[in-house]
Formats: structure tokens, C-alpha cells, sequence
């Protein structure tokens, strides 16, 4: 049956669902400094309730709202009857809150309530509104005063829609049927007290409390009990935990009562107990709680007396304060506090947060009786702070402080020598044992790795040490100023690296007259002392090059260095270089052999004179220089010197100048022939031991081709070497312009060349020198012929383009996605793959491919790939993979796709 009228006639009701809602309220304070006060107006006037708030403690605006009765939130009411208005005042920092009824109506009386709130504060405060007069036909209620005997309710149509109690549940269309007229008082008054919520509902009644409150103002005519000479209140009060005592007068004590609570029968316990006093008939109910607050009846026969039992909660009193605690860490901590009431809810806050006391939490909460102990087993540093207990009557707070226990090292760390490429290790024991820390080397934090180690919090391995593990090492408990600290000092054992050298039997040779400087590469750590030495023993044949002037020896970090400024014969010998270091000591041997011109050999002697000849011999030079003497040569005296002379001319050693002084030598020497003959013979063998330049007679060079800005030369090698080997030659080349020479190679040792880079145009004249050990001939061979370099007309060469490989391997652009779904419905997976040629697509779960099943449809258009799973159940879940196989190679992604169950 719909409600025929409402109350408030804009805005929608609260939504069914939020109706059961339990309203969390917060902790009671004071922010209200003027409250509303209950009132009186007739039917059709206007009222206006005020409330204020002081702001100077706050931020922002609070938050108010206006209730009728327990529940109905009037700011969804708002309209022709209802207004709801707000201010601020700044100069006296107060907010008023208006509440304005407009044309009131019988039924707006009844009992409201206003709720401000603004952070974690929370104030409340209710009023009453009472309407007089009799309410036109039109209103919802038509109340007779005429007679005292019953008020008659009539239910109308004409302002219906404006407040749905039924609605807010389920709304539903008014009928348009006339309802007959019900008197609900009547119905009320003989209705049990659990039936009045029942009654509200199927008559449309929204202010039940108003209405059951304006029934007990009206004067009843009251029947005489015939069971009950007094019968029990209409309601009782008591606190919790105490004692209350129903009593009713019996007009007949013999008849036989049955208490009961909410409509259940009371038995005898040691709660309930049943007394007789004469006429008197007592239920003493002991240790009231909360679920005692219900509605209590007495029956006698047919007869029957209601009453309602109210209990008062106490606040939960504070018996024993927390007590400040201080400790160390990893002790235990136990928060006692002791409140008025045993099994009582209590909220434990941490810095005023409440403190987590879940499965997981650090943090635990036990209670027996009225005593309550918040127990933290393994104390932290963070576990300092203020803790508290919140009560509905009281709240209690200490201090905890938590300090760390006192740091004693039961063994420091030690300083160690290790050798390079060893393990090392460094260990520390310090109390308390547990307490975390990190390692430092020369002050860098150091971070575990696979070689490096870090076992126990305190200990520090490196299975192979290098020469950067060197250094100062620091262990620093966290959380304490104390540090332990060690020297690790990397030794290695010295070397001399004479592979660098890069001589055969490490023998150095140089000629007499130039510079000499050894370096030779070493190692050590920590840097060897090094020690050159010329000979085996320092003592006895050695000399110390150190001690040298023309001698230098240095030393740096990584090599030592030999220097001899102008070297000399003497310096030819065996060098000894001495490596030495805590680690050990090397040592190794250099040889060096200078090479100078040789010593003149022996006079000559002319045992034998022939008529025409005569034989000569000599000793060879005491020092050969180095090296071993090159050439020889046996002279035969003449009677005369001419014949001498000229076996030299054709040798090649003589000019005309040289035998013009030997005739000279020869005439103007005075005693015999022979001995002239000796004397010359000397001085040319004398000059035979010499090295002398070569010379290029004989030197033939000629222009084999002439291409583009290229010369190919091509030469024979002199006849005469100069008494040494031909070591390079040296071309240059000359504009016949200009005929400036410049050198185009040097020290180059073929017989034949390419000359590049020529300008265009140009003519071209070439010239070689030959040389040896001694240096460069005194003379060039020049080519006779010039070589023209001609420009060359330019030809236009098409450039050829090469066809692009579009080909690729398959790669997949998007990849398969985690997918949810639900069973019974049709679930895809979708990617997409580039690739040339076009790929072969092949699909498989969980590592099998899907062939012929007809559960699965398989797509491809355009490089996008689709499975659809037709209507998949929980056993479709897995790992799906979708593969693209070509020429080129493959590719693959993955996804898991999960099917859920339908919800019901």
C-alpha cells in the first residue's frame, strides 16, 4: 500500500542501500557554543533554529548537518518547507548555521538533531519541535480533539510524493484508489512494542517517536486491571553493570506470572532472579550489560504489563596511567595500563596513530580483566615515540625511549700484509652481535660483488686480491659514533720485464758517439729499489752506474731507465739490473756492445824481394771496432812504384791525386826502394781498413711507365757498397720548371718504386741516392728522360643503384597482453608481427600447438594476429604463444590469460 502523504516535498530520500549503514561518529569535543533550542509553533507557521561555531581554532569551515529523528538527513530535503542557510562573521570569527521550517505541517514535530564536525573533533546536540492546532483536510494527518475517547488518522492523496518513507526502500507509484479511513492510534495503543516499527511501515508513518510521544499526552481513559493492582513503569534506567528491579502490585496473588524478554521467557538464574514480597512480585535482574536493554513483559492470565529497560554505558574509567619506559634495543617492552571495566575497548596510539596489531604486526596487545599491556618483543630504534591508550573515558600516555645497548669490541680488526692475488680476509667481533654496519675503503662505501664478500654483517672476504684492494679499511655500526678500522697492505713480488726490449739475447748494439737510453718496464708492490750494475759482483769487478757522472740511471713507477750521453768502448759489457722489495728480489742482465772504427794494423814486413814482386805481411788491428774487419788485400811490390799504383787505381781506391803523392812519397823518400815500397804499402792498407761512403757509378735509373699522376722507377744497386752493405736509398724528384729537388722517400730498400700524387700537367725529373751505415752518397743518379704527366679527358660514369632488400625477419610490434576472463563468454588475444616474406603464424598453450580444435578461431589480416577462445572455461587458463616462423628466422610473445568463474 503506498504512503498517501509526505513532509518535505523537494530533494530525493537517502538511497535504500545506505539506510543499514552503521554511522561511524567520532570523539566527542566542543565546538558548538550556541546550540539550537527545542520549540513550539502552531500548524502553518515558521520557525528558525540557529546554531554557532567559534573558528578562531580553525583551519577551515566544519562540517554540519541537520538530522530528523535517528537517521534522515535533512540537506536532501531542502525546498518550499525546508531551507537550510550558513554565515561567517570575520570580525568575531563565528559561523552560524540556520535551519528554517516554512509553513509547518503537524507531522514536521518530533525530535532533531544537529551533528558538527572538523577533523577529529565532533559535537552534537538534539532539540524538539512541537506543533499545535488541528491540520487542514489537506495535511497528512487529520487529528479530531473533539472528543478524548481516540485521535482518527486520514490518510490523503493530495501531497503525496513529497516525503516516501516506504520510498527510500522501494519506490513504487502511488495509487490512485481512495484508502479508507484507519485509525492508527488506536491500532498502536493495542500493538505489542516490537509491532510499532511493523505499523510505521505499512501506514506510512515517518515520525514514529513524535507520534508515540503525542499518544502519551493524550488523556487515556484507563480500564481497572483486574490481575494488576500496579503495574510495571513504562521504562527503567540503569548503568551497566548494576542492578535493576522490576516490581508489580498483584490485585490476586495466586495467580501464576510469566516475565519475558523481547517476546522470550525468563528463567530462573543466577541473572534473573524471581522475589516475593506479599502482594509484590520482583524480577531482579544482576550485572546489567548492554544486551539487556530490551523491552520486558509480566503476564497474569490474560492480562499483560510492558515496560522498556534502558541500560546506560559508564565511560571506561582510567585506573592505572602508563608509566614512561626506557630501554636498549632488542629488549622487550611491555605498556601496562589498568581501566574501570574488564573486557572494555580500548585504542593503543603511537604519536597519535593508531598502532597496528595485526598477524604481522611487530606490535602486540593483550588483555586480562581490566588490565591492558601493549608488548613489543624486539625493540627497535624507531620504537621511541610517545605511546597512548584512549578510552571512552580517559586517555593515558607515556614516553618510550629506546637507545642502543653500549658497543664493546670483543676483537678489533688487525692490520695485514698480503700478497697480491691472495685471499683476504678481515673479521671484527663487537657486542651487541646482531647490530648491522657497513664497510668503508678509504672512505667509499663498499658494495658486495662476486669476488668481494660480506659475511655476518662483520666479516669481509675477497678471494683474489688486487693492487686496488690496497687500503684503509672501516667496519661502522650502524647507528653507533665507534668505528673499527684496519691498514691492508697488498705486496707483489718485483719482475723485470726485459721482453719489452725486443733484442735478440738481449743484446743492445750502437755505435761510438751516439746516445744510449734503456728503458726497461718493471713491477712491485710496493715500488722495488732498483740497482744498476756494470759486471757479475759489485765488489770486485763491478762498477755502480749509479755513482757514475756520464752514467745516469732513473727509476719511475713503472720502469727504470738507462742513459749513457756519449757512448765510448769502454761501456761495452754485461749490465746487471737489481730489483729488490719486502715481497722479494730479481734481478736480470743486459747486454750492451758498441761498435767503433778499427785500430790500424801491424807495420808491414817485406820478408821476400823477386825481381818483379815482392811478398808482404802485417798483424791485424788490436781492436776491430765491433765488428769484424770487412776486407783484405795482398799487394805485390814492383820495382817501381807505378806498378803499385796502378793495381790500386784499378781497385777503385786511387785518383790521379792519390798517385801523384805516392810517386811523390816514393821520390822523395830517401834510402832504398824497398822501403818506399813499405812505406806506401802502409799508408794504403792503412786506408783499405777504412768504411768509406759508396758511390753510384753504375747506378742506372729509368722510368718503366708513366700513368694517370703515377711514375714507376726502376734502378740496379751501385757496384761499389762502400765497404758496407747498401742500407736504403733516398729518391727525390724535381719540376723541369723549377728543377727544385724534394725527397719523396727515404731510407727505402727495394730497387723499384711508384710515384704518386704528381700535378697534372706538370713535367717530371727523378734522382736516387744510395746509403749505408756511414750515410747518403755524395752524388745522385739522375733519370735522363722526363716523365710528362698528361691530363686526361673526363668521362661521365652513370651511377648504378642497387635494389633495396626488403626482406625481414618476423618481429612482433605489439605483444600479447595479460588478459582476465569470464567463463562462458568468448575471450581474445591479439598482436601484431612485421616481417617479409609473410610469416607462417602458429599458436600454442601452454608450449602445444593448437591444431583443428574447434574451440579456437585463428586470424590474420594486415600482420595483426587473433585467437578467439570460444566461450572458455577455468581449464582455458595458461600461457598462451603466439609464433611467426619465415626464411629469415622466427619470433615469439607470450601472454597468460587467467578465466574466472561467474559470479552469481
Amino acid at each position: 500500500m503506498g504512503r498517501k502523504d509526505s513532509v518535505w516535498s523537494l530533494g530525493d530520500g537517502q538511497p535504500p542501500e545506505d539506510i543499514d549503514k552503521q554511522i561511524e561518529t567520532p570523539p566527542l569535543s566542543t565546538l558548538l557554543i550556541e546550540k539550537p533550542q527545542g520549540g513550539s509553533i502552531t500548524v502553518g507557521g515558521d520557525i528558525t533554529f540557529i546554531a554557532k561555531v567559534e573558528a578562531k581554532d580553525l583551519l577551515r569551515k566544519p562540517t554540519i548537518k541537520w538530522f530528523k529523528g535517528k537517521w534522515m538527513d535533512l540537506a536532501s530535503k531542502t525546498g518550499k518547507h525546508l531551507q537550510l542557510k550558513e554565515s561567517f562573521d570575520r570580525f568575531t570569527k563565528i559561523h552560524t548555521f540556520e535551519m528554517h521550517i516554512i509553513k509547518a505541517k503537524e507531522n514536521y514535530a518530533g525530535n532533531y538533531r544537529c551533528e558538527v564536525t572538523y577533523k577529529d573533533k565532533f559535537d552534537s546536540c538534539s532539540f524538539d519541535l512541537e506543533v499545535k492546532g488541528v491540520c487542514s483536510p489537506t495535511h497528512q494527518f487529520t487529528i479530531s480533539t473533539e472528543t478524548c475517547t481516540g485521535i482518527k488518522v486520514i490518510l490523503s492523496q493530495e501531497d503525496a510524493g513529497e516525503l516516501d518513507f516506504s520510498g527510500l526502500l522501494k519506490h513504487r507509484e502511488p495509487k490512485q484508489e481512495e484508502a479508507p479511513e484507519v485509525d492508527v492510534w488506536e491500532i498502536l495503543k493495542n500493538a505489542r512494542p516490537d509491532e510499532y516499527e511493523k505499523i510505521a511501515f505499512t501506514y506510512g508513518i515517518t515520525d514514529l517517536r513524535g507520534l508515540l510521544k503525542r499518544l502519551k499526552k493524550t488523556k487515556k481513559e484507563e480500564k481497572k486491571s483486574e490481575a494488576f493492582a500496579k503495574k510495571l513503569d513504562p521504562a527503567y534506567q540503569v548503568d551497566k553493570g548494576g542492578k535493576i528491579r522490576l516490581i508489580v502490585d498483584m490485585a490476586d496473588p495466586t495467580v501464576d506470572l510469566k516475565w519475558y524478554k523481547n517476546g522470550q521467557e525468563i528463567r530462573p538464574t543466577p541473572k534473573y532472579i524471581f522475589e516475593h514480597k506479599g502482594t509484590q512480585r520482583i524480577l531482579v535482574i544482576n550485572n546489567c550489560q548492554i544486551n539487556d536493554d530490551a523491552a520486558y513483559s509480566v503476564t497474569a492470565g490474560e492480562e499483560k504489563s510492558t515496560t522498556e529497560l534502558f541500560v546506560k554505558e559508564l565511560p571506561i574509567k582510567i585506573v592505572k596511567e602508563l608509566e614512561p619506559v626506557k630501554t636498549t634495543v632488542n629488549e622487550r617492552i611491555e605498556l601496562e595500563c589498568e581501566v574501570s571495566e574488564e573486557g572494555a575497548k580500548v585504542k593503543w596510539m603511537k604519536n597519535g596513530v593508531e598502532v597496528p596489531t595485526g598477524v604481522r604486526s611487530r606490535y602486540r596487545v593483550k588483555c586480562e580483566g581490566t588490565k591492558h599491556w601493549l608488548i613489543i618483543d624486539d625493540a627497535i630504534k624507531e620504537d621511541t615515540a610517545t605511546y597512548s591508550l584512549m578510552a571512552t573515558g580517559g586517555t593515558t600516555e607515556a614516553r618510550v625511549q629506546v637507545d642502543l645497548k653500549p658497543l664493546k669490541i670483543l676483537q678489533d680488526l688487525q692490520d695485514i700484509t698480503i700478497k697480491l692475488g691472495q685471499p683476504m680476509k678481515l673479521h671484527c667481533e663487537i657486542l651487541p652481535v646482531n647490530v648491522p654496519g657497513r664497510w668503508y675503503r678509504n672512505g667509499q662505501l663498499i658494495q658486495p660483488s662476486e669476488r668481494l664478500t660480506i659475511l655476518h654483517r662483520a666479516k669481509l672476504e675477497v678471494e683474489s686480491c688486487t693492487l686496488h684492494d690496497a687500503g684503509d679499511y672501516t667496519f661502522v655500526p650502524e647507528g653507533y659514533s665507534q668505528s673499527l678500522s684496519a691498514k691492508v697492505h697488498i705486496i707483489d713480488p718485483p719482475r723485470v720485464h726485459l721482453e719489452a726490449l725486443n733484442a735478440p739475447d738481449n743484446t743492445v748494439t750502437i755505435v761510438a758517439g751516439n746516445k744510449l737510453r734503456l728503458e726497461i718496464p718493471i713491477s712491485g708492490e710496493p715500488a722495488p729499489r732498483v740497482v744498476w750494475m756494470k759486471g757479475e759482483r759489485v765488489s770486485r769487478t763491478g762498477i755502480d752506474v749509479n755513482v757514475c757522472v756520464r752514467v745516469r740511471a732513473e727509476t719511475f713507477p713503472d720502469h727504470t731507465c738507462l742513459t749513457i750521453d756519449v757512448t765510448e768502448r769502454e761501456d761495452s759489457g754485461n749490465y746487471k739490473i737489481v730489483l729488490q722489495n719486502e715481497a722479494g728480489e730479481d734481478t736480470a742482465s743486459v747486454k750492451v756492445k758498441v761498435v767503433d772504427i778499427p785500430d790500424a794494423p801491424g807495420a808491414p814486413l817485406v820478408p821476400v824481394v823477386g825481381g818483379d814482386w815482392c811478398s808482404m805481411t802485417w798483424d791485424p788491428p788490436y781492436y776491430d771496432g765491433g765488428s769484424p774487419i770487412l776486407g783484405k788485400h795482398t799487394l805485390e811490390a814492383c820495382t817501381y812504384c807505378l806498378v803499385i799504383c796502378q793495381v790500386f787505381m784499378q781497385l777503385g781506391m786511387f785518383s790521379s791525386t792519390s798517385l801523384t803523392h805516392c810517386f811523390w812519397i816514393i821520390y822523395a823518400t830517401p834510402g832504398t826502394k824497398i822501403q818506399a815500397v813499405q812505406l806506401v804499402l802502409m799508408v794504403l792498407i792503412i786506408y783499405l781498413s777504412l768504411d768509406y761512403i759508396p758511390e753510384v757509378f753504375n747506378l742506372c735509373v729509368r722510368i718503366e711507365e708513366v700513368w694517370g699522376e703515377n711514375v714507376a722507377l726502376d734502378w740496379t744497386p751501385p757496384k761499389d757498397n762502400g765497404n758496407a752493405p747498401i742500407t736504403g736509398y733516398t729518391i727525390q724528384k724535381a719540376d723541369k720548371k723549377t728543377m727544385e729537388w724534394y725527397t719523396c722517400v727515404e731510407h727505402y730498400h727495394r730497387t723499384c718504386i711508384t710515384i704518386g700524387e704528381l700535378v697534372v700537367g706538370n713535367e717530371y725529373f727523378f734522382r736516387i741516392f744510395s746509403e749505408n751505415m756511414v750515410g747518403l752518397s755524395e752524388s745522385a743518379t739522375t733519370t735522363k728522360d722526363s716523365a710528362v704527366i698528361v691530363k686526361e679527358g673526363m668521362h661521365l660514369k652513370n651511377p648504378e643503384y642497387i635494389d633495396y632488400d626488403f626482406t625481414e625477419a618476423p618481429k612482433f610490434t605489439q605483444p600479447l597482453i595479460n588478459t582476465f576472463a569470464i567463463a562462458g563468454y568468448n575471450a581474445s588475444l591479439n598482436c601484431s608481427v612485421r616481417a617479409n616474406p609473410r610469416p607462417k603464424v602458429i599458436w600454442m598453450k601452454n608450449k602445444i600447438t593448437i591444431l583443428d580444435d574447434p574451440r579456437y578461431r585463428m586470424f590474420s589480416n594486415q600482420g595483426v594476429c587473433t585467437l578467439e577462445i570460444r566461450k572458455p572455461s577455468p581449464f582455458d587458463g595458461g600461457v598462451y604463444t603466439c609464433k611467426a616462423i619465415n626464411e629469415l628466422g622466427e619470433a615469439q610473445v607470450d601472454c597468460k590469460l587467467e578465466v574466472k568463474g561467474q559470479s552469481m
